[in-house]
């Protein structure tokens, strides 16, 4: 069956959980690979207070034992420890009627940029928190629980994902040339996770300047995955090809406004000489088809396949719609102009976005993996990937 998950839960409800099936069987996995990859979520100068509240770690409910998955379902659960402050208010038992401190906390004043007004629109809602509870980007948690258990699979076959904060409010980064072997050992060390120090301090200094001001941040990460075997992925269909599921899987994060693969944008600015990767033999390059492309402009993908070159993403967040400092809006209840509700906020949740976004590749990657390799188990899937591999090979030697 195909790799794929689900979620569940609102943002102050009393947890979160994360649903994901068609995972092999055989797979070591312990709550730690998942509870570090949801503290990576967490980190990231500007965030807000909700951060110090919760704690997120995992308890498995199904699809482990002794430490390795056994081809069932696997579900997860992530407790909210702030829905102590919210049961009244989360309560879904009916209610006759709404009491005055209730009613105060009804959401009509939509914020711009939110899905508040759309959503509460389309639903026929009055109070738009039924629509931003589950719209809040608390429910990533459960994308990167999901996220967690596709990177430990894809880490067994050689595969491993990271990525860098490279823009933050007007303020870019220098990309080294050569990017460090373990890369999110490098830029976790970051409280942006970027690797330009200099501009780390100034990127810090604007966060400090939005925040004083009540305003919020947009940023750009970088996403990079080494280990990819050429050919997963397929240019045959509209729906298989590799960039258009990280592009879709890439914008459905939310406040995700752009993706480019490579150069992206930049391509439709230069010539073609100065865009496509020549290519040269390179006998020992396995993965790649004993063949190297001389620069890396197309990002590691081509016709819809990856090439076995590094696969490079950037993913562009547009700044938080919840403001300090509200923007004007409509109250919904009665009609008249008003000033957007303002609840607790990040400034900026761009370095976690990267976290998000490594997590939503690994499930993409995971599942075309699966595609092209099956296997009910993780054994099997390695004798399928290692058969195509010495087939690459052959190809070489005769």
């Amino acid at each position: 069956m195909p790799l794929r998950f689900t979620t569940a839960g609102e943002s102050h409800g009393p947890a979160l959980v994360s649903l994901l099936e068609g995972m092999p069987a055989g797979v070591p996995l312990l709550a730690d690979d998942v509870n570090t990859e949801l503290a990576r979520r967490q980190q990231g100068y500007g965030r807000g207070r909700r951060m110090q509240i919760e704690t997120d770690r995992i308890e498995f409910l199904s699809g482990v034992r002794a430490g390795e998955t056994l081809g069932s379902p696997i579900s997860m659960l992530v407790r909210n420890s702030d829905w102590k402050n919210w049961m009244e208010i989360m309560d879904p038992a009916p209610r006759e009627a709404d009491t005055d401190g209730l009613r105060k906390r009804h959401v009509t004043r939509v914020r711009p940029g939110h899905a508040d007004l759309t959503g509460l629109l389309k639903y026929d809602r009055s109070d738009a928190r039924d629509i931003l509870e589950r719209a809040s980007a608390r429910e990533t948690t459960a994308r990167v629980a999901a996220g967690a258990i596709c990177k430990v699979l894809l880490r067994e076959v050689g595969v491993r994902i990271g990525s860098h904060l490279v823009h933050l409010g007007g303020i870019d980064a220098a990309r080294p040339d050569v990017l460090p072997e373990d890369l999110n050992a490098a830029s976790d060390a970051s409280p942006l996770r970027t690797l330009d120090a200099q501009a780390e301090a100034r990127m810090i200094e604007r966060i400090d300047a939005a925040k004083k001001e009540g305003n919020t941040l947009g940023g750009i990460c970088e996403v990079v995955v080494t280990g990819l075997p050429v050919g997963l992925g397929s240019h045959v269909s509209w729906d298989t090809r590799i960039d258009g599921r990280l592009g879709q899987a890439m914008l459905s994060i939310p406040a995700v406004k752009g993706v480019e693969v490579g150069l992206g944008f930049e391509t439709a600015r230069r010539t073609g000489a100065e865009v496509h990767d020549e290519i040269e033999a390179a006998p020992g390059r396995t993965r790649a088809g004993h063949v190297r492309r001389r620069t890396n402009r197309a990002g590691g993908t081509e016709g819809g396949m990856t090439t076995g070159e590094e696969l490079v993403i950037r993913v562009a967040m547009k700044p938080i719609s919840t403001l300090m400092r509200p923007l004007g809006t409509v109250d919904m209840a009665t009609g008249q102009a008003a000033q957007a509700v303002a609840e607790r906020s990040d400034v900026t949740a761009v370095p976690a976005m990267g976290v998000i976004a490594e997590s939503m590749a690994a499930f993409v990657l995971a599942n075309a993996l699966l595609e092209k390799f099956g296997g009910d188990s993780l054994p099997e899937t390695q004798r399928n990937l290692n058969a195509y591999l010495a087939r690459l090979d052959e190809r070489v030697d005769r």
